[in-house]
């Protein structure tokens, strides 16, 4: 799979069964080569471009429960997955 089919799968938290969005970016180990985690844009990102950064969901590659055609199953705790830029 590429990068770019990866950034077309909507991402949803099987904690809370909430859509969380299509991941934009990924994280990757230098060294290994690994991608280590997966970016999604967080809350309120969408006001980026008006008042300033937003936050993002970086979730860790083991989070990942499943990956299929359209969606990707995580299992996070969206508080300690969230970063404020």
């Amino acid at each position: 799979m590429r990068i770019c089919e990866l950034k077309q799968k909507e991402v949803i938290n099987i904690c809370t069964c909430r859509t969380l969005g299509c991941p934009v970016d990924v994280e990757f180990n230098c060294e290994t080569g690994c991608i280590t985690a997966l970016v999604v844009p967080g809350p309120n990102s969408f006001y980026f471009c008006f008042w300033g950064p937003g936050s993002e969901y970086v979730i860790p590659w083991n989070c990942i429960r499943q990956i299929g055609d359209d969606i990707i199953l995580v299992e996070i705790d969206e508080k300690h997955c969230c970063k404020k830029d």
